[in-house]
């Protein structure tokens, strides 16, 4: 189950099994807590977002260390498939600290690292979203000359090491300097990903000019005490840490139980996939 964010007396409830899932898709900064219950989901197909910056605890203050979390990474995709792991290198950010040099040692560091592990990596820069404002208030855009500069860098330092680039909800000018624009969770990179067909109904976009495929949302805002300071998904830490207490792994809800007044609706799960075997002539 699943407050809508909107209107949290709104709840959503739906039915996870191979039947009716066709992809379970996994965003963290952290695999390391799911490496022994993989198993329980071989069943599913996964593809798995984790996201791994150069930034230091001045920035990511409950981050894991990301030496652990490229060890994670590595077993991870030995455990699903090298296919299955997407690398995020976002966002992107400039300060006199985080400098483009700065940059471009992580990410070689980090595409080496990872070299055999990982086929694709997203990159974006950040976006200066309202709550971001309010918890780094001192960070600022990055410029599109500093942009092309670093996404050539990105896209060559990748190709280097096996692997491709792909960019999240940016300028698609971009492509000329060796990235992916497409979007990062698009219907052509699940489908490249995964192996497998799919038959998309006309979606509503979840942000203009955003092609990803965004079935069905069961995190919740306010809930991770990574705190990192670009964060667009908490409000404030000490509303963070209330909600940590409310967890119960027995709940269905990732926060609290259900009450009386909820109003609970099942989700009408329809695949998307293609039971019609391609041939490629």
């Amino acid at each position: 189950m699943a407050r809508n964010p909107y209107y949290p007396k709104q709840v959503y409830r739906y039915q996870l099994d191979p039947e009716s899932v066709d992809i379970l898709a996994f965003c963290t900064k952290n695999p390391q807590p799911m490496l022994e219950h993989l198993d329980e989901l071989k069943d599913f197909r996964q593809l798995w977002y984790v996201t791994l910056t150069p930034y230091g605890r001045d920035i990511e203050p409950n981050v894991p260390d990301k030496h652990h979390t490229i060890e994670a990474i590595q077993k991870l995709a030995k455990k699903v498939g090298r296919d299955s792991v997407i690398l995020r290198y976002d966002p992107v950010f400039l300060s006199e600290k985080y400098s483009k040099g700065y940059h471009r040692r992580a990410f070689y560091k980090i595409a080496k690292m990872l070299q055999g592990y990982v086929s694709r990596i997203v990159i974006s820069y950040i976006d200066l979203y309202e709550k971001t404002k309010k918890n780094f208030p001192e960070v600022r855009e990055v410029s599109w000359e500093d942009q092309v500069e670093l996404t050539q860098y990105f896209a060559y330092t990748a190709a280097y090491f096996g692997m491709r680039v792909y960019t999240c909800l940016e300028d698609p000018r971009l492509a000329a300097y060796g990235v992916n624009t497409s979007g990062c969770m698009s219907e052509e990179l699940l489908e490249e990903t995964l192996g497998i067909e799919l038959n998309v109904p006309k979606l509503t976009p979840a942000r203009e000019g955003c092609s990803c495929l965004l079935g069905n949302d069961i995190g919740a805002y306010n809930t991770c005490a990574h705190f990192c300071r670009y964060c667009y998904a908490n409000y404030d830490q000490e509303l963070v840490l209330r909600n940590m207490k409310d967890h119960d792994p027995k709940s269905p809800l990732l926060i609290g139980h259900l009450q009386k007044d909820d109003v609970v609706k099942d989700v009408k799960q329809v695949s998307w996939l293609d039971p019609q075997l391609k041939l490629v002539l």
